[in-house]
């Protein structure tokens, strides 16, 4: 098997339209998520939602990056898809190094073009009217990894995973297992997301998860996760590979773990989670003394952080307490499908820079939980512990952990 080492990063998120962006922000915790008013739909009282609060994306123009025939044929969450990937590849400089055809683009999507899909929608059911013959290759969640390899040329394996909030993380933890194997020599891999539609606001306020106030991760007065949209990618490439030609390496994927809750469709459970973090640990080779920070999924909804605490528990024990923990969710939302590739963004720069970010908007941790919430300010990386776990704990009891390690020559 050979070492899959990370040679480039981009995104496009609430907290920064490009990484330096989104890392001054990470390590500064300056928070993406503000009221967004009232969509034209809500003005009816009976409409009204019992949250204003979402992490969404400002300044962004497609028309500054697409030409307007892709931007014409595309929803937003391919133009996300499209530009965090050509600053990932532009990066690491991966398609002047590897031929397209051994290149693989594995995405994760749970929502596709949902404004789109809505606003078609609308139109035929409210005024019969034609729906738009772009409407199908807008709404489909496949659509931005078709786009990344059409933009970059990439005629590798392409293709979308959709597993709920896991999405992202089990797309890189396979496109990992792809290149570690030797069935694609690179990997552009992330997620992308644009949900935050009236119907998808109105969707989740019904399912009563969604804060009135804002994501406060591990809080113990906690009261529900923020909503937000986004784009993350990775570019992964051998070590030798990297090293062969001088790239820029920004840290190492070592270990990638999955497990099935198996028991309810929205309600965690500890087991399941617990046993993707102990596969994710034994893929790596790694102990559990060997982990020294933990971006946790951390919704901020009583239930799910509980369950994850737990979970953590179950696999390291009385070693828990001792693991600094946080969720970055309270800065840049749940962007669903694509939340799992903005936290192993996170977390390769946490590596990287060797500085742990905290969990923002906690007013007391929750004493009940027994865990090291890093509050207030990021934390120094202990050095003699470098691999470092991204949680992702999904609807449909769908769970995946990637292992990650601080490289150094």
């Amino acid at each position: 098997m050979k070492r899959v080492v990370i040679t480039g990063l981009g995104c496009v998120t609430p907290i920064g339209l490009n990484v330096p962006e989104f890392e001054d922000s990470l390590f500064h915790g300056r928070s993406g998520i503000a009221p967004f008013g009232l969509f034209p739909e809500a003005v009816e009282e009976s409409n009204g939602l019992r949250f204003n609060q979402i992490a969404s994306i400002s300044g962004f123009d497609p028309d500054q990056h697409l030409a307007s025939g892709v931007t014409t044929a595309t929803n937003r969450t391919a133009q996300y898809a499209i530009v965090a990937a050509r600053q990932a590849a532009s990066q690491s400089s991966l398609m002047q190094h590897h031929a397209p055809e051994d290149i693989a683009v594995i995405l994760g999507c749970s929502t596709g073009g949902r404004s789109s899909e809505e606003a078609e929608t609308a139109k035929l059911y409210y005024r019969n009217a034609r729906v738009h013959p772009l409407t199908v290759t807008r709404t489909m969640a496949s659509a931005g990894a078709s786009h990344v390899s059409i933009d970059l040329g990439i005629t590798g394996p392409v293709f979308t995973l959709s597993t709920a909030c896991a999405s992202a993380t089990h797309a890189i933890g396979l496109a990992f297992q792809m290149v570690r194997s030797g069935m694609a020599t690179a990997a552009i891999t992330g997620g992308h997301e644009a949900p935050l539609t009236w119907g998808f606001l109105r969707a989740w306020d019904s399912i009563r998860v969604v804060s009135p106030t804002s994501c406060r991760p591990f809080s113990a007065d906690r009261d529900g996760m923020t909503l937000g949209e986004g784009a993350a990618m990775l570019t992964l490439e051998t070590l030798d590979s990297a090293l062969a030609r001088n790239a820029t390496i920004y840290g190492e994927i070592v270990g990638f773990g999955m497990s099935a809750d198996a028991t309810h469709i929205t309600q965690p459970q500890s087991a399941g989670a617990a046993a993707a973090i102990r596969r994710a640990l034994a893929d790596a080779g790694a102990q559990p003394e060997q982990v020294g920070y933990i971006n946790a999924h951390g919704t901020g909804t009583q239930v799910n952080d509980a369950v994850e605490a737990a979970a953590i528990h179950e696999t390291f024990g009385p070693l828990a307490p001792t693991i600094p923990v946080s969720s970055t969710k309270g800065l840049h939302g749940h962007a669903m499908g694509a939340t799992g590739a903005v936290e192993a963004l996170a977390t390769v720069l946490a590596l990287r820079a060797s500085q742990l970010p905290a969990n923002v908007g906690v007013t007391q941790v929750d004493p009940t939980l027994n865990l090291d919430i890093i509050l207030d300010q990021p934390r120094p990386a202990d050095p003699t512990r470098d691999l470092a776990l991204s949680n992702s704990l999904a609807f449909g009891g769908l769970n995946a952990v990637l292992a990650f390690r601080r490289y150094a020559q």
